[in-house]
């Protein structure tokens, strides 16, 4: 039945028509929600297919540069974030996210076209500093343009809504992320890079005209009693989203799950470089194996969410949910443990990142959509940017210690997995905390209409 009482089919023939009918087989999707679900899906394969198109070229330059040197690159991604967060919370403090969410993105866009006549123009001596700093800038862009995709997602679609929905909406992004790989992993080896790069900045293009569509329907599927419009500025202070990820148990806890990610995904990336760059010689291949990589998670995601990711949350809840990939890390772990080849690092790349971008990011996302406004932009800017790398930092130099200490890949997966343990108890506690506060949420607003 449909919230109006009718049944799906006589609802679709009412108002959602021939599309509503084909995806209300897939997704638990109200007719009024449809307009709203389309352009997230547009919007985030716009923003996927762009970093992807980009990814495969950052690794490989990651790589050219010296897998010694991954550490100092990841502690450049994150003076970089530090320092972008605060023009960023100027931004959310003073306009509407109609007006700061597209600034942000052709920020973003000249500064990527700016890198491809960089590349045109560099000698091979100038190529390995602008590949470290292309490594640097893309892992910047990749969590600032997709932190605030997600924002817009959390302030659009209430929590039972992102239950059902969120899954569905981050297949969106998977198609971007297949198409963007596949076309890195057919073209790369045939043209230029520069051209690659300009097809990334017009894709931001088309995620801004997406943006603005998006903004005029949340409104109305995200009202609240006596809350303000959405397109008024936020307000508040412009280093708000870094004191208030500190103030509150809940999101101080969503900050340990970021970190504690963030240090499992460093040790495995560096075990991919470390494997990686012992098998392929060539940079093409190595380029044409990460864009392999990208293109089997995607595919393995994108059945995950268009089928399973809402049943699996039906089924076992957020907490549950949340869980799992802490789970299918520690499996990872034991598996480069015993066998620390190619094929068994892309098996476990498969899987681990399958079950974050299937089931554990959507949860992820669920998580925010019981906070304040001002903290789904600023907080989680800042926890998904500044957090993030900040993990990846500690995850990069305990490698390098770890290494240091003459520890190979197999010991270091077991301290991998080590960590795994606390993020599973972590991802849990969360999860229970997120449906107690959308209880509370849904019976304060029954209290507010009971009131007017």
């Amino acid at each position: 039945m449909s919230e109006h009482g009718a049944a799906p089919g006589a609802t679709a023939q009412a108002e959602g028509g021939a599309l509503y009918r084909l995806l209300v087989r897939v997704v638990d999707v109200r007719p009024r929600e449809l307009p709203a679900l389309l352009w997230s899906w547009g919007y985030i394969f716009a923003v996927l297919s762009s970093y992807y198109v980009m990814r495969p070229i950052r690794d490989q330059m990651g790589i050219a540069g010296g897998v010694k040197n991954l550490q100092w690159l990841f502690m450049g991604t994150l003076v970089c974030m530090l320092l972008l967060n605060v023009p960023f919370g100027a931004l959310v403090k003073s306009l509407p996210r109609s007006r700061f969410i597209p600034i942000t993105y052709r920020f973003f866009a000249v500064s990527i076209l700016l890198f491809a006549g960089a590349f045109h123009y560099a000698d091979p001596s100038a190529m390995v500093w602008l590949g470290r700093a292309f490594f640097i800038w893309i892992s910047v862009f990749n969590l600032f343009v997709v932190s605030i995709f997600w924002a817009l997602i959390v302030d659009t679609f209430r929590s039972e809504d992102g239950k059902r929905l969120f899954g569905f909406i981050a297949a969106g992004a998977t198609i971007g992320a297949i198409t963007g790989s596949a076309v890195t992993a057919g073209l790369a080896k045939h043209i230029p890079l520069e051209v690659l790069l300009a097809v990334a900045a017009l894709l931001l293009e088309a995620a801004v005209f997406c943006v603005r569509h998006l903004s005029r329907l949340s409104d109305a599927l995200n009202a609240r009693p006596g809350q303000r419009n959405h397109e008024t500025p936020i307000g508040g202070g412009v280093l708000s989203g870094i004191t208030h990820a500190f103030r509150s148990g809940y999101l101080a806890n969503i900050v340990i799950f970021m970190l504690l990610f963030a240090v499992t995904s460093t040790f495995i990336y560096f075990q991919q470089a470390s494997i990686v760059s012992r098998n392929f010689s060539d940079r093409g291949a190595q380029t044409a194996f990460f864009a392999s990589i990208d293109l089997a998670v995607n595919v393995v995601t994108l059945a995950i969410q268009l089928f399973l990711t809402a049943r699996i949350v039906r089924s076992v809840g957020v907490a549950v949910a949340l869980a799992l990939l802490p789970l299918i890390t520690i499996i990872g772990f034991g598996t480069l443990a015993l066998l620390p080849t190619a094929a068994a690092l892309m098996a476990v790349q498969v899987v681990r990142r399958s079950g974050d971008y299937g089931i554990a990011r959507p949860m992820r996302e669920v998580l925010y959509t019981v906070v304040p406004r001002e903290d789904r932009y600023k907080t989680k800017s800042f926890i998904d940017t500044v957090v993030y790398r900040a993990g990846d930092q500690v995850g990069a130099w305990s490698y390098v210690m770890l290494t240091g200490l003459g520890l190979g890949i197999a010991e270091i997966a077991i301290a991998g997995a080590l960590v795994g343990v606390v993020w599973l108890a972590n991802g849990y506690w969360l999860g229970r905390r997120q449906d107690r506060l959308a209880r509370d949420e849904r019976s304060a607003d029954r209290a507010a209409v009971d009131a007017a």
